[in-house]
């Protein structure tokens, strides 16, 4: 199929991305030939990726299996939480003109992304959805979930070069860090980015996975809550993450305490996407 293609392509070019944006880091974000070309790879593999995801649905729509859509099992909901990563990112790069960052997202997005593709696990095949998948609302929920969990997964990132830069200021004793990590924002700005993408994950993880998902829930299953492993979790992550954003505004939590809980939520968010499904099973378990 065609799609595969694309996804294929847009595969290699995360991981070109990926690469660019480590070179940026290590030798510097003053060479704007090197800058312009990781941005460019980047938006390349987007498009690629958007492509094979709409192509996707083009060959369901042929094969003509009733409603679909795009990311109905495991391996099409790498495949968009890879390209919601990406979005995500260079939002953020065109909003805080930092390409360092990018060493730190794009190698997840290309991780994810390559998991979808190369892990012989997965089912690639189109397949007609069974009746609980049949519903607008679970376009409704992916969607807003998986901007959730792309939000989370930055802000991972985030906490990782917040740490490693914390560590190279207290060792060299400046305070913006030396060698590669001084091409990093300056530790203040990484702290507000974290909580910023945390709060705006949160936001989008309450109204997909918690209501969205309980409304999705209820018109499957008859019940908008029934304690199935995957809504406990869904509900563990979201205390994980409730708890960062309470101790961040009224005990001003921030630096390292802020970064290891963004962490800790992100291990969580994988755990409540694939350990669940393969680990526990319950009603959400579709490969």
């Amino acid at each position: 199929m065609e799609s595969f293609m694309f996804l294929n392509l847009a595969t290699f070019a995360y991981l070109a991305s990926a690469m660019l944006y480590i070179a940026i880091l290590i030798y510097g974000s003053k060479n704007k030939t090197l800058g312009l070309t990781a941005t460019l790879v980047t938006a390349s593999g987007l498009l690629l990726s958007t492509a094979g995801i709409v192509l996707r649905w083009i060959e369901a729509v042929r094969m003509d299996i009733g409603f679909y859509a795009p990311f109905s099992n495991f391996y099409e909901s790498l495949i968009f939480f890879a390209w919601c990563v990406v979005l995500a990112y260079l939002v953020l790069e065109y909003m805080y003109k930092n390409q360092a960052i990018g060493a730190f997202v794009m190698p997840l997005a290309f991780l994810i992304q390559a998991f979808a593709e190369y892990w012989p696990q997965w089912n690639q095949d189109i397949r007609p959805l069974i009746p609980a998948l049949q519903s607008n609302w679970l376009i409704a929920h992916v969607i807003a979930s998986f901007v959730g969990y792309a939000a989370f997964a930055i802000a991972f990132g985030l906490a990782i070069a917040y740490l490693l830069k914390a560590r190279n200021s207290e060792k060299s004793g400046e305070a913006e860090g030396t060698g590669i990590y001084a091409a990093l924002p300056s530790l203040k700005i990484v702290d507000s980015l974290i909580y910023k993408t945390v709060l705006f994950g949160f936001f989008w993880f309450t109204i997909g996975a918690i209501f969205m998902g309980a409304i999705w829930a209820n018109q499957a299953w008859g019940t908008y809550w029934s304690w199935d492993p995957k809504e406990t979790w869904s509900l563990i992550v979201w205390f994980i993450y409730a708890f960062l954003l309470h101790v961040r505004l009224t005990r001003d939590w921030r630096g390292k305490r802020i970064a290891w809980l963004a962490i800790l939520g992100f291990f969580g968010v994988i755990f409540l996407y694939y350990g669940v499904n393969f680990w526990l099973g319950g009603l959400h378990s579709y490969v």
